[in-house]
């Protein structure tokens, strides 16, 4: 049997609530987060991801206390982003109740944040959160973005990739900025791209809007997919792409 493939709902959480838009604009209020998470876990998600999508650009810390209530009732992995800029907010999620921690800005703006990370805590707690979207200015057509993906970098997206798994990120979470919130499916070429590049899991995210999108980015080489809008809707269930996954041939775990 092969390693299961993950199923992770995302929750962009802004002002205590979760918010989804399209392209990373107009967001708009899909409930609250921990009714939301407490949903997912009994509906079968494998792990859970809360990206506090406005605190970065906010310049304050993120909702360590939405954590604390989600860890009470949620018993599956927790990864938390946003507004993470120091070892010491690490510190801050992992006592309340996250499992793993997600970076994105902070990496951009000062990689060895990554390395301090990864040496105080390993590896395991570390996900590289990139926000990447299609540009003819870097070599390989991709371009990194920060701050919830309003700031256009240098970076090129598939080098950035490569050097943040060097750096300690122990997973790396790509979300296609152009794909996002579109429900058009996952950008599979840029999947494909980072997955040439790294050896550690890569989590597929930006674009889901049917049960079939999931199956093309699993095939393409992400170890997990991530999906926001379509799960918070109800238009499609974590159950249903556990079954689609299922047809498709892939190892998926039992809720």
């Amino acid at each position: 049997m092969g390693v299961s493939v993950r199923v992770i709902p995302c929750l962009d959480v802004s002002a205590g609530r979760v918010v989804k838009g399209v392209n990373f604009l107009n967001l708009v209020d899909q409930g609250d987060p921990v009714e939301l998470a407490a949903r997912y876990y009994a509906d079968g998600a494998d792990e859970l991801t809360f990206l506090d999508v406005s605190a970065t650009v906010e310049g304050r810390d993120t909702m360590y206390e939405v954590v604390s209530r989600t860890a009470e009732q949620v018993f599956i992995p927790l990864t938390v982003g946003g507004g993470v800029r120091t070892v010491e907010d690490v510190s801050r999620l992992l006592d309340a109740g996250a499992d793993k921690v997600s970076v994105n800005s902070a990496a951009v703006a000062r990689p060895e944040l990554l390395s301090e990370i990864s040496r105080r805590y390993g590896n395991q707690v570390l996900v590289l959160s990139l926000d990447v979207k299609r540009s003819a200015r870097t070599a390989s057509g991709f371009v990194v973005t920060s701050h919830g993906g309003s700031v256009e970098t240098e970076l090129d997206g598939l080098e950035w990739a490569q050097l943040g798994v060097e750096l300690g990120a122990g997973e790396l979470l790509v979300n296609s900025i152009d794909a996002d919130g579109t429900r058009e499916g996952f950008d599979c070429d840029l999947i494909s791209l980072v997955r040439g590049r790294v050896s550690v899991p890569v989590i597929a995210s930006g674009g889901a809007g049917r049960v079939e999108h999931f199956a093309p980015a699993i095939l393409a080489g992400a170890d997990a997919v991530l999906a926001a809008s379509i799960f918070h809707s109800g238009e499609v269930s974590i159950r249903e792409v556990k079954d689609e996954l299922r047809r498709n041939g892939m190892v998926v775990r039992t809720a």
